[in-house]
């Protein structure tokens, strides 16, 4: 392009305030094709293309076509390019909530639909920025429903979905974006984190959470920590009124932050909260650290100037007296970048922080420094690695008194924005990071956890109550408590059984015991990791047991047992004894009924008894009577093998000659049988066809047992063998 047709476009160019002329002559010859750009370029290229055409009339001269390219540009687009420029300003200078109103403003004064499409995706950005994600689901969702929408809009869609909870439309919109951008990894991040999430809110920690309502204000509370050894004092972080710093944050709206402290009174209730003295100053304070004497402090300062990057500092205080001495800046990074959120290890030699340093995994990453015991000489900033930080961001460090890392993450899978995270360093000094899950986390941002010194309870900052504002919650786990309750019954009857016995037989080596009443119930209290045994006894029953643990539930329990007991005046079936045919070696199968037997014999130490094997009507009589005694001492040879006294057993075979006789047990599975028939040779041959015999024959071959006294004691053998 000729020199004189580019000082005409510089001429223009100067009519609009913060444009560099120097870049136009690009964008009017680029944006032809380009998908995605800012509407400040579309406003300058369609200028430029303009007076590009205008210039070629040569016989005007320079003032008459500057005269007319004014007459020619709607007046209305001075002031539009100028709102649409304040926008931007604030945009660019991290004043997200000034940027919203501003880039509403010049979408209801547009009718240019490029434009409008454009301001709807930053009116959405600037929603998210001021963690407003009710509102930037809404304009996201906006953003993606025109013509070209940019992909971004719909994973930002996804992610205000999530921090709304809205998970299985999360994971629509996730797909959606994976399918513009299948390279992208935060797609299959973001399905996962809204399938964990809802299987976490069906199966919660077990952690009691509760909003601490006398330290709550309209403002933003957040970042607690204990400054006494007693947990009576707490510094926690505030944008309230009382804030030493009058401005106003242009990126959340509200007033500048300082560090308050509040303590229990007697009645175990906070106080009103009021700065900390000589800490506080007109720049932003907050999240606080404090060593493990209590005698120094880390903490955050933001120097804020308005249209200006200004970067976060940690400051370093000690105890002077009563109150801190004179903070200083540890200067752990350049002033131009952030260095925020301290967190000071138990033994004073590691500091964790959060910066945007050049080399970090994403937005935000948590690095460390060190010092030698007795040093105020803090080594270089080094990473935590991809174990912990991740594309996303890593924020709020805290490290307890067990050494365990705890940090705020949107990267790593979680329930919505912000979730808390233990890390555990192994030995290799790799970590395994594991989500705190619900109630602690939630689909909204939570972060700054504090524990109580070797108690499983604390305070952290949670956005959940939908305000846009951060709130503190107590959190306690509390403590295990298991029951059982239980019901003795007759086995045969089904009906409760009052004045049994049931003791308690414990792996601690506690034994107690209960009467049952009429409705046949017992209830004992259980301990922690521990084994039981419920041994249950009446006069004219076997003796019954039912057992249970509390070894490896991590949450209260409230458990249930029923415990059936068997009368002895009636001989008692032993099911699924089987044997191959005409033979009396017991199959494999056996051995799950008789190895219940042998305990019935084991809880049961005074009886003897009697094993009758029978046999169906088939064959000769001789035969089947040598076949049932045969199959009979064959389950007495087992059970003497398991450890039974042989003079506790005796075994006798029965053949054909006592068919079953039918009870409701039999006739519930088997309706053609009736209650009170015996299963004669005569009956089952009436049955009508041959599958309903075979079934007839297999209830007559059985094998059980009778009670023939309950006064064995094995010493009665040790006097025989004298």
């Amino acid at each position: 392009m000729p020199a004189a047709e580019t000082d005409w476009i510089t001429a223009v160019v100067s009519l609009f305030p913060g444009v560099d002329g120097r870049n136009t002559m690009w964008q009017a010859d680029s944006l032809q094709g380009q998908k995605y750009f800012s509407p400040r370029s579309v406003l300058i290229g369609d200028i430029a293309i303009f007076v590009v055409v205008i210039s070629l009339y040569k016989e005007m001269t320079r003032v008459l076509t500057i005269t007319v390219i004014a007459l020619l540009i709607p007046l209305t687009l001075y002031p539009q390019n100028r709102r649409v420029q304040r926008a931007y300003d604030a945009w660019e200078s991290g004043e997200y909530y000034e940027a919203v109103d501003l880039f509403r403003s010049a979408y209801s004064r547009t009718r240019d639909r490029d434009l409008r499409s454009e301001l709807v995706f930053m009116i959405a950005e600037s929603y998210r920025r001021i963690n407003d994600a009710r509102n930037a689901e809404s304009w996201y969702r906006r953003a993606t429903r025109v013509q070209g929408a940019r992909p971004d809009a719909f994973f930002w869609l996804a992610e205000s979905m999530r921090k709304n909870g809205k998970y299985e439309e999360a994971i629509e919109e996730y797909r959606r974006y994976r399918e513009l951008v299948p390279g992208d990894p935060r797609a299959d991040v973001g399905i996962r984190s809204c399938e964990l999430a809802m299987q976490w809110i069906e199966n919660p920690e077990a952690y009691l959470v509760e909003e601490i309502r006398e330290l709550s204000s309209r403002a933003s509370d957040f970042s607690p920590v204990f400054v006494r050894e007693d947990n009576s004092m707490l510094y926690f972080t505030s944008s309230r009124d009382e804030a030493t710093g009058r401005s106003q944050h242009g990126a959340t709206g509200e007033g500048f932050t300082d560090i308050f402290e509040t303590r229990l009174d007697m009645k175990g209730s906070w106080s009103t909260p009021v700065p900390v003295t000589g800490i506080n100053s007109d720049a932003e304070e907050g999240t606080p650290s404090v060593s493990y004497d209590y005698r120094e402090m880390f903490f955050t300062r933001c120097e804020m100037v308005r249209r200006e990057t200004r970067g976060c500092a940690i400051m370093y205080s000690v105890r002077s007296g009563a109150g801190w001495a004179a903070p200083v800046n540890l200067n752990l990074v350049p002033d131009t970048l952030v260095a925020a959120h301290p967190a000071i290890s138990p033994d004073g030699l590691t500091l964790y922080f959060t910066s945007n340093m050049p080399g970090s995994f994403g937005r935000n990453d948590i690095y460390y420094v060190t010092r030698e015991p007795g040093s105020e000489v803090w080594s270089e900033p080094v990473n935590l690695g991809p174990d912990i930080n991740t594309s996303g961001s890593e924020m709020f460090p805290y490290v307890r008194d067990d050494g365990a890392l705890y940090f705020a993450s949107d990267g790593h899978p979680g329930m919505g924005g912000l979730d808390i995270f233990r890390a555990d360093r192994q030995p290799d000094g790799s970590w395994i990071v594991t989500n705190m899950k619900p109630p602690i986390n939630s689909p909204a941002d939570d972060f700054g956890i504090v524990f109580e010194r070797g108690a499983e309870r604390g305070i952290f900052s949670s956005s959940r109550k939908g305000r846009g504002n951060d709130v503190l919650y107590s959190f306690e786990m509390p403590p295990l408590r298991f029951t059982i309750t239980g019901l003795v019954r007759n086995e045969k009857e089904g009906t409760p059984l009052e004045g049994s016995t049931v003791q308690l037989i414990a792996s601690d080596g506690a034994t107690r015991e209960i009467v049952t009443g009429e409705s046949g119930e017992f209830e004992f209290s259980l301990r922690p990791d521990v084994d039981y045994i419920f041994l249950a006894t009446k006069q004219g029953f076997l003796n019954g047991r039912a057992r249970e643990t509390t070894r490896g539930h991590d949450r209260s329990h409230d458990f249930l047992a029923t415990i059936d007991l068997t009368p002895i005046d009636r001989p008692i079936e032993l099911p699924n004894i089987f044997y191959d045919f005409a033979r009396w070696d017991l199959r494999p199968e056996s051995m799950v009924s008789l190895d219940r037997l042998v305990e019935t014999l084991n809880d049961n130490p005074t009886i003897t008894i009697e094993l009758m094997s029978h046999t169906d009507s088939r064959d000769t009589e001789e035969f089947n009577l040598l076949l049932s005694q045969r199959r009979a001492q064959s389950v007495v040879d087992y059970l003497v093998e398991q450890g039974i006294e042989e003079e506790r057993l005796s075994a006798v075979g029965y053949g054909k000659g006592r068919p079953k006789e039918v009870d409701e047990d039999i006739n519930e599975t088997y309706p053609f049988l009736p209650v009170g028939v015996i299963l004669t040779e005569d009956f089952i041959d009436s049955l009508p066809d041959d599958e309903k015999r075979e079934i007839a024959h297999q209830i007559n071959r059985r094998t059980e047992f009778r009670v023939l006294s309950t006064d064995y004691r094995p010493d009665d053998r040790r006097d025989r063998e004298r």
